[in-house]
């Protein structure tokens, strides 16, 4: 099949075959469609997804749906079956399958490390990708305690990404554990290099050394929803002081495992069995921005967070997260206080957070972060 970049027009094909899969494993792939964006996206059979060859998953009770939502959830109304990605226009999943982005060549989204409130440390050191730790830089804000979720809602942008292996993201981290051992679910949107907004989710629980992968590039995280591509883009991203686009990420423990919903739609689950420090709860809450800084040239990079403006201009011009919540012991949903959080911005003049209340105009606990990288402000 040619490969057609842009193309408007959607390619279908029927693949009754097996073919070696990413991930090290044949799939059975039951359908194959191109989408408007060049994506492939494959329509695999539920049962063989590359969850379920992870040793520890072997003999994996699945949970197809989570036996309830914890109570009290202050999410933004959505249809519920709101869907929010391109690729629903040119095809569908049928039932008993779950779609799978094809990855492209050898292509692989770069790992991010975060070790926001770890930066003394590692600023000349390196992380096992060979980066430069100092060149990861946040806007975030962050929660201690014991957790067995979080949510909010973020508002969706598309930022541009200057050079090739640099990255923007927003997103939430849900970590417990030491530096070295840490353990990390993460979902939210990121933009590389080709300039799209895409879902994502990530995980470790060795402290980003060996285990855990974004998406499902290797077992791990299992998917339920035939509606949801992981690592596909999100349509219809904010402009500019004009159209806002929202998503509701939740991450919560329901029977053992960590559900993750996206609006109205639960996705799949990360197994407790895949953790250690994060197989009972969560020790701390982190929302907000990450970019990666590859300092060509020995400048700052142009790459933005967020809107790629500051949080000083406000609503429908720079970047949010609304009506942040955690998930209490009890597994009730509580609304963060704003005077509970620590913030960390870790070049303010590159980018930047804001931190506000609202009580009364149904966005909660909120804040602002985001910035334009390389500037009269920003140099270096």
């Amino acid at each position: 099949m040619k490969y057609l970049r842009y193309a408007t027009l959607c390619f279908s094909m029927v693949c009754n075959f097996r073919r070696s899969g990413e991930y090290g494993q044949k799939q059975n792939q039951v359908k194959s469609f191109q989408t408007e964006d060049g994506d492939i996206i494959d329509c695999v059979d539920f049962y063989q997804q590359p969850a379920f060859d992870h040793p520890l998953l072997k003999n994996h009770i699945i949970q197809m749906k989570p036996s309830s939502i914890p109570s009290d959830l202050n999410a933004n109304p959505s249809e519920p079956d709101q869907l929010f990605q391109n690729w629903h226009k040119c095809g569908q999943c049928p039932e008993a399958t779950i779609p799978i982005r094809r990855q492209q060549g050898n292509h692989r989204p770069r790992d991010l490390y975060h070790f926001k409130q770890r930066r003394a440390r590692l600023n000349h050191s390196l992380d096992s990708a060979g980066d430069d730790l100092s060149e990861h830089e946040y806007a975030t804000a962050y929660l201690g305690g014991n957790f067995h979720g979080a949510h909010a809602t973020i508002n969706v942008w598309q930022p541009t990404v200057s050079n090739n292996g640099e990255v923007s993201i927003g997103q939430i981290w849900v970590v417990a554990g030491p530096d070295d051992k840490v353990n990390t679910m993460e979902a939210g949107w990121r933009v590389d290099y080709d300039q799209k907004s895409k879902l994502f989710v990530y995980w470790t629980s060795d402290g980003y050394q060996s285990t855990g992968c974004h998406n499902l590039e290797c077992p791990g995280f299992v998917q339920t929803n035939k509606k949801v591509a992981l690592g596909s883009p999100i349509g219809g991203v904010s402009s500019y002081n004009s159209k806002q686009t929202n998503i509701g990420i939740t991450i919560y423990k329901n029977n053992g495992n960590w559900w993750l919903k996206v609006n109205d739609q639960p996705v799949g689950y990360w197994p407790s069995s895949l953790f250690t420090y994060l197989a009972n709860s969560a020790t701390e809450l982190t929302w907000g921005g990450e970019i990666y800084n590859s300092k060509i040239g020995g400048v700052h990079t142009k790459t933005q967070m967020g809107s790629g403006h500051f949080p000083s201009e406000g609503y429908g011009k720079a970047s949010y997260f609304r009506n942040l919540q955690y998930v209490d012991l009890n597994d009730i949903f509580r609304d963060v206080e704003a005077g509970e959080l620590g913030t960390d911005a870790t070049k303010p003049s590159c980018y930047n957070i804001n931190l506000q209340s609202d009580t009364s105009g149904g966005s909660g606990t909120n804040f602002y972060f985001g910035g334009p990288g390389y500037s009269d402000k920003c140099p270096k």
